[in-house]
């Protein structure tokens, strides 16, 4: 063993420096770590702030209109009412947060109102199968198709979350009978496709894409189209919501003991999958195109684009399905030149000619729409765009924290909301409050 020695250190004026030095390093590290922790404090009570106002946002748009005896969930800000493009998913998407919301009124509670945003439309379904546009406090509107998001798919989607087998049934009848309307009265030229005669079909208002078409159908007649201005013309968003549509209707067909029927609605699913790409996709372009009366495009690179998209009409097991996919999201929706601004996604490519600016109040000429921001979670994260989507998410929720206002759409450059109409759009709140709990800035349950 060897000997232990203890020496004293020797004291030196450096290694007094030293000593001070890192006290004083500590003393700031510390005052570092406090104004850290404030500032993550103050971050977070204004998450919390804009969640609880997004809540009262939607609590406020509960309400019920005419023609239908149950509290739906309203658009709002100037929209009093529902619409066929949005609000079924709308509900749904409130349906999924109902653990959040504290509701004493059971006909108010968010999985009850999400039912409504569907049966509302079921209900007041025509005899000849034709669903309503909307469903407003001054009318029930059937001069358009104004189709988005599948209300089939939704009402699927909802009938698994609550296993509501009311829903199913009533979903599956309305929705068939609803998808027979549009073979009917939506396919004149005999392509398979599915039409479109006027500007609110799509929910597109003020967009270049219907430039010189009518907003509303001749005589409010969803049934009638308009002469001399390119229409009807074949729309790959109308024909990928209905291939959405026959994917949910095979799923619900299977759920319901119906094996023929589901084969049925798979097929048809899949020969109008085949008939978009074929038909309504330009290679040159990596875009989706309407073609219009003389079979040329209409080239003007929208959000119908993403909308092809939100229904998985491109399959990535298919090495042409993979091809248009990367192709499609290189050069249009991931370009920062074209959809992907500052603050996605535009609703018309950036560098599109006919992209509209200075930007209008309810634009879908250009502007970042909440709605588009709402769908886009059905999409991305499926095609494995998890790490954009957050990246998407996260620039919506700063934009909408900077003021704590829900509004409907933004300029992608700044992320600046347009004032023109008022506060209270429900898509913008759900944007938030979806958007914030993917980000898990959810509160604790």
């Amino acid at each position: 063993m060897h000997p232990i020695s203890f020496e004293t250190p020797k004291v030196t004026r450096r290694s007094l420096l030293k000593s001070a030095g890192a006290a004083a390093a500590m003393q700031l590290s510390g005052g570092f770590v406090r104004a850290q922790s404030k500032s993550s404090d103050a971050t977070e009570a204004r998450w919390q702030e804009t969640w609880n106002a997004a809540l009262t946002v939607l609590a406020g748009n509960v309400r019920s209109v005419p023609r239908y005896d149950r509290p739906v969930l309203f658009e709002g800000a100037v929209y009093p009412g529902i619409w066929q493009e949005c609000g079924p998913q709308e509900g749904l998407v409130y349906g999924t947060l109902a653990k959040y919301v504290s509701e004493t009124d059971p006909a108010r509670a968010p999985l009850a109102v999400a039912k409504n945003n569907h049966m509302a439309f079921f209900a007041l379904q025509r005899e000849d199968g034709q669903l309503p546009a909307s469903i407003k406090m001054t009318e029930a509107g059937y001069g358009q198709i104004q189709m988005v998001v599948p209300i089939a798919a939704t009402a699927w989607e909802l009938s698994q979350l609550t296993s509501d087998d009311e829903l199913l049934v009533a979903a599956y009848k309305a929705c068939s009978r609803w998808d027979a309307w549009l073979r009917r009265y939506r396919n004149t030229r005999g392509t398979g496709l599915v039409e479109g005669f006027c500007t609110y079909d799509t929910g597109h208002d003020n967009s270049p894409r219907w430039k010189g078409v009518p907003n509303r159908c001749p005589d409010a007649d969803a049934k009638k189209f308009p002469s001399g201005v390119g229409v009807p013309r074949l729309c790959p968003d109308l024909s990928a919501t209905v291939y959405g549509g026959r994917v949910a209707l095979a799923a619900m067909a299977k759920a319901l003991g119906k094996p023929n029927e589901a084969s049925r609605w798979e097929s048809e699913a899949e020969d109008l999958r085949h008939l978009i790409l074929s038909k309504l996709y330009d290679e040159k372009d990596a875009a989706f195109y309407d073609l219009d009366t003389e079979n040329k495009f209409v080239r003007v690179r929208s959000d119908v684009i993403s909308r092809v998209l939100g229904e998985h009409v491109l399959k990535m097991s298919e090495a042409r399905d993979h091809a248009i996919f990367e192709a499609v999201w290189t050069r249009q929706i991931h370009n920062p030149k074209a959809f992907w601004a500052p603050y996605p996604l535009t609703s018309v490519a950036m560098d599109d000619p006919t992209f509209v600016r200075p930007i209008p109040r309810n634009s879908w000429g250009g502007a970042t729409q909440a709605l588009t921001a709402l769908r886009a979670p059905r999409w991305m994260e499926h095609y494995g765009k998890g790490a954009e989507l957050k990246q998407m998410m996260g620039k919506w929720c700063e934009a909408i924290m900077r003021n704590i206002e829900f509004r409907q759409q933004m300029d992608p450059w700044t992320g600046d909301f347009t004032q023109k109409d008022p506060s209270g759009y429900s898509p913008a709140a759900l944007v938030f409050l979806d958007y914030a709990r993917r980000l898990g800035h959810a509160p604790k349950k």
